[in-house]
């Protein structure tokens, strides 16, 4: 094997590839990345087993091959070598070793054979569609800080993607809740996924998605099987295997009956929030929502360091309520609205409460209280 490749695009193809591969590794070969040269391109590979990241890029070839170098290694020397250089990748069949070569420099890299690299093969993806990234960035974006990092109940560990008919038209929904909080958004369902099953993306698979949305791409071909996902942004593939487990009925979870609505400037109440907080422990992070006649008052009460309130004008015209809430969660979810003002609807103490922008809104937030 003997390519040519321009640094930059060599970078930001290993960029995208390297970040899949664990850094610990019992087997070698998954600390490597795949590099086969061939009909003028060259073709970048890494997996974890779970997710697979593949990306072909341009490149003048002089002698097709393959072979598997150390990804962070390699990545590492690329991403050191000056800017607008050219980089040759040079493998002798007999030694076990790749060259490196740019300009000056020199780097011999041990490899490992392409026989031993696994295929993360796909089999057959029956549901093909395409969306926007924008609206792919916004499913997740708005939904990833809900996903679980709990293990023991790994069917949360990730975001749960479906269709279905929502008022006479079908959408595509995306849940993800740790059990104290649940984000839900949607979007109208693209031409194509009516009938896809319901999958559970994991949490690992969602971050890279996010990342190469983020590098800039304008349609996302997105094909499934209730088993694996494949997405294919520009020049890049990502295939990843899906959670094997039934998420809950999270429509359960959503309550229907809260009639005690509160509208406060979403600004205000977030900088509010996170300055009574100051105050809490960082165990207990509770802070009490006491409300009444147009006005909202938060404390925090803590034993060891004393206690904060602020109170702020509100449009709030129900019995009086007090209910606590987990500060954090509470300013992650008005970090996620879109708009100037955050709803509230509240039923009692114990009871879960429905945040949103707006009635109706696409995307929906489900907070459990605390006791205060």
């Amino acid at each position: 094997m003997r390519v040519t490749v321009e640094r930059a695009a060599l970078l930001k193809a290993l960029g995208h590839v390297h970040r899949v591969v664990e850094r610990r590794n019992t087997i070698p070969i998954l600390s490597n990345v795949l590099l086969r040269a061939e009909e003028g391109s060259l073709r970048l590979k890494a997996t974890d087993l779970d997710i697979e990241v593949t990306e072909t890029i341009p490149a003048d070839i002089t002698e097709a091959g393959s072979t598997t170098v150390p990804a962070y290694m390699i990545y590492d020397i690329v991403r050191k070598l000056p800017d607008g250089s050219q980089v040759s990748l040079e493998m002798s069949p007999d030694m076990g070793q790749m060259q490196i070569r740019s300009g000056r420099s020199r780097f011999m890299l041990q490899a490992l054979p392409e026989s031993d690299f696994p295929d993360l093969a796909a089999g057959d993806l029956p549901h093909r569609f395409t969306l926007p990234a924008s609206d792919l960035k916004r499913l997740i974006e708005k939904t990833q800080f809900a996903i679980s990092t709990e293990e023991t109940r790994y069917y949360l560990n990730g975001i749960y993607l479906h269709t279905l008919d929502a008022g006479g038209s079908v959408v595509m929904r995306a849940v993800a809740t740790d059990g104290h909080r649940l984000a839900r958004v949607e979007i109208p369902a693209p031409a194509g996924s009516e009938g896809m099953p319901g999958v559970i993306v994991p949490r690992k698979a969602v971050a890279e998605i996010v990342k190469l949305v983020e590098d800039g791409s304008e349609n996302i071909t997105i094909e499934l099987s209730s088993a694996k996902v494949r997405l294919t942004f520009d020049g890049v593939v990502l295939t990843s295997k899906l959670i094997d487990g039934t998420f809950p009925d999270y429509q359960r979870v959503i309550p229907a009956g809260n009639d005690k609505v509160l509208v406060v400037e979403r600004g205000d109440f977030s900088k509010a929030v996170d300055r009574v907080s100051t105050i809490s422990s960082e165990r207990g992070r509770a802070v009490k929502l006491a409300l009444a006649d147009g006005r909202l008052t938060l404390t925090v009460n803590n034993p060891d360091s004393g206690s904060a309130t602020e109170e702020l004008e509100v449009d709030y015209d129900a019995a009086p309520i007090d209910i606590g809430f987990n500060a954090r969660y509470l300013l992650d979810i008005a970090g996620q609205l879109d708009g100037d003002t955050a709803l509230f609807k509240l039923a009692d103490p114990g009871s879960p409460t429905i945040i949103q922008d707006r009635e109706g809104a696409a995307a929906l937030y489900v907070l459990m209280p605390m006791r205060v």
